[in-house]
């Protein structure tokens, strides 16, 4: 073999070599990932974290909840009744996740991988009157389900896998550089491959941010969202109201008091002109 012919084989090699390096790279980024569950004084959410590079690019805190309805056969075995199965995510449940610049995912499964959710987030650039901004959003739920299993399926007609996909979505959204919170419940609907079935799943106590991160394991500024703003008000507002109402009594008191003693210090002229006399 001439030394031109050795010099392609050698660089062929050191391609499928950065290919595999690449691959091995990829995979365990995608690995790289913390169930902190456990850390939660909430025993219904989860708390999820991924990391590249020793750094933290991915944090996910929420409570999640499915509503999927199902058939099963009537007690005369002609009609069906549709059921509901209400499936909790579940704390030790097995996580992945990936980061990109533009892109990132995170995936959860449980109950031995009988169900799964994938979260998919996308940022994006957009020009405004003020200059281009930069948002992120939730663009796509999927959730995975098994009706053979018995926890929380019983004698489904439709047995098997099903995948329940969300359309044309655009959640959470957030200014760039800031995570997004809401303590409040949100609703997503979800079209199951069960035919005429739409899943429904319950988002609450979301805490999530899946770019920009800049502490390790610490949230960037909130930005919460509008049910939250709304109910803050709500609570802060009768405070304000009595401040300002005790405002107004303590103000009404202390110019009647002035007006008071003002009046007191006056000299009462007698009406009675017979009094004059003893004035002076």
């Amino acid at each position: 073999m001439d030394l031109r012919g050795r010099a392609v084989l050698s660089l062929n090699r050191l391609r499928v070599l950065l290919m595999l390096f690449h691959t091995m790279a990829r995979v365990t980024a995608e690995q790289e990932v913390e169930n902190l569950s456990g850390l939660s004084t909430n025993p219904e959410k989860d708390i999820f974290v991924v990391r590249e590079n020793g750094t933290t690019c991915l944090m996910a805190e929420f409570a999640a909840k499915f509503i999927v309805p199902y058939d099963v056969w009537a007690s005369n075995y002609v009609d069906l009744i549709t059921e509901q199965a209400e499936i909790s995510l579940t704390r030790g449940a097995e996580v992945k996740g990936r980061c990109g610049h533009n892109e990132s995912e995170l995936q959860v499964f449980w109950v031995d991988r009988a169900y799964s959710l994938k979260l998919l987030f996308v940022k994006e650039g957009h020009n405004t009157s003020k200059g281009p901004e930069a948002t992120w959003r939730l663009s796509k739920v999927q959730f995975v389900y098994d009706s053979s299993e018995k926890t929380h399926f019983k004698d489904a007609v439709t047995a098997g896998k099903h995948t329940a996909n969300s359309h044309r979505l655009s959640a959470l959204v957030t200014p760039a550089g800031k995570s997004y919170e809401c303590q409040a419940q949100q609703t997503i609907s979800l079209t199951s491959s069960d035919p005429q079935k739409t899943v429904t799943m319950i988002l609450s106590a979301v805490h999530i941010q899946p770019f920009d991160i800049i502490s390790d394991f610490v949230f960037s500024e909130e930005h919460k969202c509008q049910v939250d703003e709304q109910e803050q008000l709500e609570e802060t507002l009768p405070l304000i109201l009595g401040l300002i109402l005790g405002l107004v009594i303590v103000v009404t008191l202390v110019i009647y008091h002035i007006h008071h003693k003002m009046t007191a210090n006056q000299v009462q002229i007698p009406r009675d002109r017979s009094q004059y006399k003893h004035m002076g």
